[in-house]
């Protein structure tokens, strides 16, 4: 069956509210190709939306899967507990501690998804603090749910579906671009907190603050990394005050920016963390990570889930966590992004009119389409075209930004050089036929 007659079908069975963010097909996939309804294989940029890491139906993976579907598929953990689960925690604990005082440990909760690990986050930095409001950022993108919606700063998710959760404050995500600002970063950074610190004053109190949450990078937004300063000056601040340090790495974790988490080349440790995506290589996994000092403070009950923690699920998740160590992911991370970052670097030397900016962090890494090289004037259009060229052209590639004017890359990282590069000249010849 070909890929237009699957979007016929799609378009008479599906709801046309749910998105289509690239006009692909996937039949098989392995490591970074994906084999269409039409025969063809496509190098996959997309990644499944950041999922794929370690690549599409790594072996490992696909046993673990196996083996542990023939023996346990589901019991509820709060009904009937098991070992994988416990197992997984234990790794993802030692990979990600969040405690630093002495007689505090890390503990973790399982969940399906990210939305789900935010909203989660949400109620346990309120029970354990007695606070109720909650600061982000603008262009975060922390979920579809409602907690997680209203978090969430694109209106276009959100149009027609309030009201929203109360209680909520948003701040300019503190982004740092060099050509955008004619300060330092220290004298940007030192600003950006003063700034929250006005707010504090002016719009909501320190003292009525639950937890400031925010993406280390963030994703649909348009791949923007906090500053190394500002997240250290952030988690001072929050010592400072009491409020909970909430990192969301859903999509910026295991591998993506270069380390296990984004937060680690700042250095820091947050109170709370949420985690999904590229945890599982495909399957439905998600995380809460808190300092057991502060997750054992609230209320009996008002955590859990029915399928939380899927013991297939867990299976996926250590096995991929087990074959990114082996294969260091990381080291990976950070080949692919060295490659990307000199190409796009490239193309915005020869596309200044077309490309305001490159920026991310590690293989999260995304170029800014703009209109006679202005950054206040976004091209969606030319976007679009270039997505559109990619699919064309044998590349799956998917935009992001609150304009949908970013071109972002989130290919496995078990890519190798040939298609990485094959990939990158189809994005440069696509902007290249369009401009």
């Amino acid at each position: 069956m070909s890929t237009a007659t699957l979007y016929e079908r799609r378009k008479n069975i599906v709801p046309s509210a749910l998105g289509v963010f690239s006009p692909a097909s996937a039949v098989s996939a392995q490591g970074a190709i994906i084999t269409d309804a039409d025969g063809r294989e496509m190098i996959d940029f997309a990644g499944g939306i950041g999922v794929l890491n370690a690549g599409h139906c790594p072996a490992p993976v696909v046993k673990a899967i196996q083996d542990q579907a023939a023996k346990l598929i589901h019991s509820s953990f709060n009904v009937a507990i098991y070992e994988v689960y416990l197992e997984l925690a234990e790794k993802l604990a030692e990979l990600f501690p969040h405690h630093e005082k002495e007689g505090d440990s890390t503990k973790v909760m399982l969940v399906n998804t990210g939305a789900e690990a935010v909203e989660n986050a949400i109620k346990i930095a309120r029970q354990a603090t007695g606070r109720q409001a909650i600061i982000c950022f603008e262009n975060a993108f922390h979920g579809r749910s409602m907690m997680a919606m209203t978090l969430t700063s694109k209106v276009g998710y959100k149009t027609g579906c309030g009201p929203f959760a109360p209680e909520v404050y948003r701040l300019p995500y503190p982004y740092y671009g060099p050509t955008q600002w004619h300060i330092t970063e220290d004298v940007y950074v030192t600003e950006q907190i003063a700034a929250m610190k006005h707010f504090f004053q002016t719009q909501v109190a320190a003292s009525q603050v639950a937890a400031i949450i925010m993406e280390t990078v963030q994703g649909e937004g348009g791949f923007y990394p906090a500053p190394i300063a500002y997240l250290q000056a952030l988690r001072q601040l929050c010592n400072e005050t009491g409020i909970m340090l909430i990192l969301d790495e859903v999509q910026s974790g295991f591998g993506r920016t270069g380390d296990w988490a984004a937060y680690n080349f700042a250095n820091v440790r947050p109170d709370i963390s949420t985690w999904a995506k590229s945890m599982g290589s495909g399957m439905p996994i998600g995380c809460v990570i808190a300092r057991t000092s502060v997750i054992d403070r609230i209320n009996g009950g008002t955590i859990g889930g029915t399928y939380a923690g899927n013991p297939v699920c867990a299976a996926a998740s250590l096995a991929t966590i087990k074959y990114m160590e082996e294969i260091d992911i990381n080291a990976k991370g950070r080949h692919v992004g060295q490659i990307v970052r000199t190409r796009f670097e490239a193309m915005q030397n020869r596309f200044p009119s077309a490309i305001g900016d490159v920026r991310g962090l590690g293989a999260m890494l995304a170029l800014e389409l703009v209109k006679d090289g202005d950054l206040s004037k976004p091209d969606g259009d030319l976007c679009k075209k270039v997505v559109q060229y990619a699919n064309d052209n044998g590349l799956i590639l998917i935009s992001a930004g609150v304009y949908g004017n970013v071109i972002r890359v989130l290919s496995p990282l078990v890519i190798s050089d040939e298609d990485l590069m094959k990939g990158l000249d189809i994005i440069e010849a696509g902007i290249a036929a369009n401009v």
